[in-house]
């Protein structure tokens, strides 16, 4: 048996051998070099040419007014977050000590503590919440419509909700001083109100460390309103610098006077004449700059050039109709030293008593009777915003005559410098509801507009460096 598989197995060892030596007579290797990155004599490489540096222009007013607006939301954001963690933390360490006290003494009157530190934690935890949840950004695009749009909160709504939650901390640090003084002045000091008859009452030093935790917990409610009170008047901070960038009464856009020059006015084309026996002048302006008389409107023709003057002063507005002789004025309008801010001014006057008054953040502040008594203001005249002219009317290109030094009878010391919005004239003398409705700076002033002049729809037209702004 074994001498009969011998042979078989020796035949396929052969069989094996010969097939591998097979396999490796097919097999050719190629041990040539290859220099697929050789470089030859006599080429050169051409250069290749590198792509200028990405040069970036210089950044347009659109780019800069968004980045000033991203980073005015980016503070408001970090002191919105940094009050919430302020709170968070303050209500948490007085939540803590407070539970070591119940825990340390273990009375009823200590239940009685813990119950009231976590109805007060709770209630101010949700009028917290609630507040943060006010103040942040409803919409990420409302901050870059704050030049000329309506801001998403209101100034005075967080500022009564500061209030609130400032009044609410103070009553509830008042309940829990009444609770602390009413719980450990009892005969069951230390051992509750039950105390079992028979208990001890806790010696001297024991009612030392109650009254050191009674300090304690007062100097932990001391410190959160202080914070808040600090909050507050951060955000107040926040408030103020927003109303510096929007504009007054719901207005989308404003008329821009960069510098007092000749050259700089505004051309009012009424689409109504201007012949009338009484009206109503009303603008916000925000001067940079006032000099001892600067104009805000005017109006006037050939025969006289000083129909109509509204003017600033140093510290005082002034309101003429027929002429320089009759003047309104109003001292203390203006603060010469303070900043920049929107003032909302009126003129009106009837010629039925000649009675001329001038308004001033909504309210009257100068009247005077016998002023152009029966004139009537005449047609075809000129009006013009932060300018006057000395001469009649322009020169006609056709006849070829005028008055001379018309066109060039601008005073650059009489031109107004800051912004202008919300111009608008009626034909007749408004009431003092309408004129405070107007003069409220969040209010729809811009939506009541005049009947002769209105605001965003009576042309306008800039010139010089005056310009339309949002």
């Amino acid at each position: 048996m074994f001498g009969w598989r011998l042979p078989q197995a020796v035949c396929a060892l052969s069989a094996c051998v010969c097939l591998i030596l097979a396999y490796e007579e097919d097999i050719e290797v190629n041990y040539a070099d290859t220099y697929y990155n050789e470089i030859t004599d006599g080429e050169t490489p051409e250069p290749t040419p590198s792509q200028a540096p990405c040069s970036s222009g210089d950044l347009s007013k659109w780019d800069k007014i968004f980045s000033m607006l991203e980073n005015s939301q980016m503070r408001e954001n970090m002191l919105i977050q940094y009050a919430d963690d302020m709170i968070k933390v303050e209500m948490a360490s007085l939540r803590g000590e407070m539970l070591r006290f119940v825990a340390r003494y273990g009375t009823s009157c200590g239940v009685a503590l813990e119950s009231a530190g976590r109805k007060m934690a709770s209630q101010m935890d949700g009028r917290i919440r609630e507040t943060v949840e006010r103040l942040k950004p409803r919409d990420p695009t409302s901050v870059a419509a704050a030049d000329g749009g309506n801001s998403v909160w209101n100034p005075h709504h967080l500022e009564a909700t500061l209030q609130q939650l400032l009044s609410a901390a103070r009553t509830q640090a008042s309940r829990l001083a009444k609770l602390e003084t009413s719980c450990f002045s009892g005969p069951g000091v230390g051992m509750g109100l039950n105390a079992k008859p028979g208990s001890q009452l806790p010696d001297a030093g024991g009612a030392g460390l109650r009254e050191q935790e009674v300090t304690s917990q007062a100097m932990a409610l001391d410190g959160v309103l202080s914070a808040m009170q600090q909050m507050s008047v951060e955000l107040g901070e926040v408030q103020r610098s927003s109303k510096q960038r929007l504009l007054p009464a719901g207005c989308e856009m404003a008329l821009l006077f960069p510098m007092r020059s000749r050259r700089i006015y505004t051309s009012v084309i009424p689409d109504v004449p201007l012949s009338v026996s009484s009206f109503t002048v009303c603008m916000w302006v925000k001067p940079t700059s006032v000099s001892n008389r600067t104009v805000l409107f005017s109006y006037g023709n050939r025969r006289n050039p000083y129909e109509i003057q509204l003017l600033l002063g140093q510290t005082s507005a002034l309101f003429t109709v027929g002429g320089e002789a009759h003047l309104v004025e109003a001292r203390d309008v203006v603060n010469p030293g303070g900043p920049s801010e929107w003032i909302h001014l009126c003129g009106a006057w009837s010629s039925e008593q000649g009675l001329a008054s001038l308004w001033a953040a909504g309210k009257k502040v100068a009247s005077t009777p016998g002023v152009a008594e029966g004139h009537v203001l005449p047609d075809g005249g000129s009006l013009q915003l932060g300018q006057e002219r000395n001469g009649c009317c322009p020169l006609s290109p056709s006849s070829g005559s005028g008055v001379t030094g018309f066109d060039g009878g601008f005073d650059p010391k009489m031109a107004f410098a800051g912004k202008m919005t919300g111009v608008n004239m009626w034909d007749r003398v408004l009431s003092e509801e309408e004129i405070s409705q107007l003069a409220l700076r969040e209010g729809p002033g811009s939506n009541l507009r005049g009947n002769m002049v209105a605001w965003g729809v009576t042309e306008m037209v800039p010139h010089g460096g005056a310009q339309f702004i949002n």
